[in-house]
């Protein structure tokens, strides 16, 4: 549903999403009120990922304790569902048609026949440009629509004032919207790619509220941050604004994601193939807790392998929701 706005006023159903059917989940993260789904990726001491280990290598903790897992697959089929989210905003100005070209490639080689896209735009607004589709020429005429937007006051219908904030980069709404609205419903597994030089400016949400959105859609965040120095340095290189890398890193580690760095030595075609290897060595690994608590709290996770010289990427913890799904 092309153009349509998501609002947070009013959490409006958007027509047109095609949730994946019950036949495409696969059994290891397949939807169920008391098992914990956990994606993860593993390297090596020199960074390579690691695609043999079985479920044997692995270890898993709650709160500390030692669970038993029971669901395992080594997954690089399993239907991906992604969310790239575009940050809009005149700071990234010059740098949205590198970003145009460089996510046209990584939708043309990321989506197989079972796996779902959309894309979002935001700045001083959340728009929906292009919802759920495996058409990658829908993708590509979606990102071409996408143009710098400038900050407008903070105005209009909210729970929460905003005239004495005005809004430029609205981040932490895009990911909440994204994970709510888009991705909490379907099954396999989930993604959101951030493209952002990781300023938020103006959202009606806190990052705590983007990132238990996340967890609670049990979706990935990969986060690239790419920075146009001319909208933030003066000739002498002094900073003039306020730009970091720390709330994507949180919300990326925190999922079991990755925080990519755009430069020279790392260009945005290379990040993106980056994420697309990761996403196709995967591990699928589920438990049933060992004294679930259905009260919405949240739990700490640790997965780790017998090889003590190989790392883990995963989800740090999950919501427990009041019926027991995680």
């Amino acid at each position: 549903m092309r153009g349509a706005r998501l609002i947070l006023a009013a959490v409006v159903v958007l027509s047109g999403a095609q949730s994946q059917t019950s036949e495409q989940q696969m059994p290891t993260i397949q939807v169920n009120v008391d098992v914990v789904n956990i994606l993860c990726s593993v390297r090596d001491k020199r960074g390579a990922l690691v695609s043999n280990l079985t479920k044997d290598d692995f270890i898993v903790e709650e709160d500390g304790k030692p669970q038993q897992i029971r669901y395992f697959a080594r997954e690089v089929d399993l239907p991906l569902t992604i969310g790239v989210l575009f940050d809009v905003s005149l700071s990234q100005r010059n740098l949205i048609e590198t970003e145009r070209r460089a996510a046209a490639g990584f939708f043309a080689s990321v989506l197989r026949r079972k796996d779902m896209a959309f894309l979002i735009s935001f700045g001083p607004e959340v728009e929906l440009v292009q919802d759920f589709t495996n058409s990658v020429t829908l993708l590509r005429n979606a990102l071409d629509t996408l143009k710098a937007q400038g900050s407008v006051g903070g105005l209009g219908p909210s729970p929460v004032p905003t005239i004495y904030k005005p809004r430029g980069t609205v981040l932490f709404d895009a990911v909440y919207l994204a994970a709510t609205e888009k991705l909490r419903q379907e099954v396999g597994r989930k993604a959101i790619v951030l493209i952002t030089d990781g300023v938020d400016q103006g959202s009606r949400l806190k990052l705590q509220d983007a990132l238990e959105a996340a967890h609670r859609a049990d979706a990935i965040i990969y986060s690239i941050y790419y920075v146009d120095p001319s909208a933030y340095f003066g000739s002498r290189g002094a900073l003039l604004g306020g730009v970091s890398d720390a709330d994507l890193r949180k919300m990326s580690d925190e999922t079991g994601g990755r925080l990519f760095k755009v430069s020279k030595k790392l260009p945005l075609e290379e990040v993106f193939q980056q994420i697309q290897d990761e996403m196709r060595s995967q591990y699928a690994i589920g438990y049933v807790p060992a004294n679930p608590l259905k009260n919405g709290s949240y739990h700490r996770l640790e997965v780790t392998t017998r090889q003590k010289d190989l790392k883990v990427q995963a989800r740090k913890g999950y919501y427990a929701s009041k019926d027991g799904s995680s």
